[in-house]
């Protein structure tokens, strides 16, 4: 059969709401590509029968269904949305693979799908009408074969052959006609795209009787595809470990990922293994796929993009604008699309961003000029960071005190606002902090820095838990994401000549 498949990536913002408040009306300091998909093929065919030359493709076998014209319409705000796309060919070619296997026995046949992977490390994937399916990289770099991948591609088809967004989109007429409205307002405005995205992102929300179909087709098609169907239980459990793991950080952001609008109730996945018995006992049936999984992610891309810089530790560095610096010990840093975020103990909290410098006014002109609530003119005042024009200032709002600091590098200004309850003494040495790191990289460091990625290892006879998560980067929480990722119950280690996942440069 014919597998059509455009493969083409969140960052939700969770702000401090001392630091949201004073920060209401600031330019994102992010690009996003709002490139169409491409779409790419693997067709079957014997070697005596020559290529059409006239092949079908998604948007040709697409162009007169309405549903997928509705797809169609919200698919660049969902790219906006989520970063982009992600490319890589082999995690692409994974990804068809198991779409086509699922295609092939599916409820409807027939339906062509747009799956496309978002350049997001979040843990999601979601369905909107007309065969438009969504999975992000982050949750490819949590399964842990390609039964489980196909056991989340399969729920969202159902969601598709079953109707669920449309029966959807028609309870949600006034929302349409608001998010109209906001395009239109804000259409040149990346913020006012994002908030439209994520407002449109209801539309991949179901209703708990629509999640228990799906669950139902999704699991009979796992199991007509020939993958273990015991694999969407499995995968949820993963999920919920994952979930555990992060909600230890007040920082993570789960609103946008996939156990939010897809809870992971003891219930549900008892029903989920309730389905598959009926193919037989557990580790009976089905094919896991793993090494021809773990062959299409190993190279995946982890964790934060070169585009929006690095994390590592206490200290954020980006390459590409040539700057880095540190917070405090005790905080942790949260790397958004729009802004970097960091929050530490006694509800202190940073925002990082900046915004083109268009005018060339003077840095203490720039801090007056309106962007600031609650600023207190008189403590404005000028400095140097690292030998640039640099310039700081206090402003005080309701509950909270802030300092205000802005460097001005080239044709950017970077901007530093920190916020303290009122009152706190942690103002002053929490801002300097910022101010006396904050430096220019030179370009052996900038070329130095690489993204962290998922790196297939062999356990070999002399590695342990402890030795295998040692060579972990990225988390303070070595073992414990070790096992997450790797779905490893409490107690036990990977056998010896298994392979499994770490995270490294």
């Amino acid at each position: 059969m014919t597998a059509m498949v455009s493969i083409c990536f969140d960052r939700a913002p969770r702000h401090h709401a001392a630091v949201r408040r004073l920060s209401a009306g600031i330019s994102v300091l992010a690009v996003l590509s709002l490139a169409g998909c491409q779409s790419i093929f693997e067709q079957s065919y014997q070697a005596n029968v020559a290529p059409s030359s006239s092949p079908q493709i998604v948007k040709e076998v697409q162009k007169d269904d309405p549903r997928a014209q509705m797809g169609a319409r919200e698919h660049p705000r969902i790219l906006a949305s989520y970063g982009g796309e992600y490319h890589d060919a082999k995690t692409e070619r994974l990804v068809a693979k198991i779409a086509g296997a699922l295609t092939a026995v599916s409820e409807n046949p027939q339906q062509s799908y747009r799956i496309t992977i978002l350049n997001s490390p979040n843990i999601n994937a979601f369905a909107l009408p007309g065969g438009y399916l969504y999975v992000t990289r982050g949750l490819l770099a949590l399964a842990n074969d390609a039964s489980e991948v196909a056991a989340v591609l399969s729920h969202e088809m159902a969601h598709v052959t079953a109707n669920h967004g449309i029966e959807r989109q028609r309870r949600e007429e006034a929302e349409v006609i608001a998010s109209r409205v906001v395009a239109e307002v804000l259409s040149s405005d990346l913020a006012g795209k994002q908030a439209l995205a994520r407002g449109k992102m209801r539309l991949a929300a179901f209703s708990r009787q629509q999640e228990l179909q799906a669950d139902t087709i999704g699991v009979r098609t796992l199991g007509e595809a020939g993958y273990d169907p015991y694999a969407a239980a499995r995968f949820l459990d993963s999920m919920a470990a994952y979930q555990h793991y992060n909600s230890s950080d007040p920082n993570a952001d789960q609103s946008m990922d996939f156990l939010s609008s897809h809870p992971s109730t003891p219930q549900r996945v008892e029903l989920a293994r309730d389905h598959a018995r009926a193919f037989g006992p557990e580790g009976s049936t089905g094919d896991k796929g793993r090494d021809y999984f773990l062959d299409g992610i190993d190279g995946l891309l982890y964790g934060d993009s070169p585009q929006e810089g690095y994390v590592r530790g206490h200290t954020f560095l980006h390459g590409g604008l040539g700057i880095r610096f540190d917070v405090p010990d005790g905080f942790q840093i949260d790397n958004k699309v729009e802004a970097v975020m960091a929050t530490g103990p006694g509800d202190i909290a940073v925002r990082f961003d900046g915004v083109a410098d268009t005018k060339s006014r003077s840095l203490t002109n720039y801090i007056s000029s309106g962007w600031v609530t609650g600023l207190l003119p008189d403590t404005i005042r000028a400095i140097k960071i690292d030998g640039m024009e640099a310039a700081t200032a206090r402003a005080s709002a309701d509950r909270w005190d802030f300092d205000v600091t802005v460097v001005r590098l080239g044709d950017q200004i970077f901007r530093f606002l920190t916020a303290v309850p009122k009152g706190s003494d942690q103002l002053e040495p929490t801002a300097e902090v910022l101010r006396r790191t904050f430096r220019r990289i030179t370009p052996e460091e900038a070329k130095s820095l690489k993204p962290l990625r998922v790196r297939v290892v062999t356990v070999g006879p002399s590695d342990t838990l402890a030795t295998l998560s040692a060579r972990m980067m990225g988390t303070d929480r070595k073992l414990e994401l070790f096992k997450v990722l790797n779905a490893l119950p409490a107690g036990q280690a990977p056998a010896v000549g298994s392979r499994v996942k770490i995270i490294a440069e």
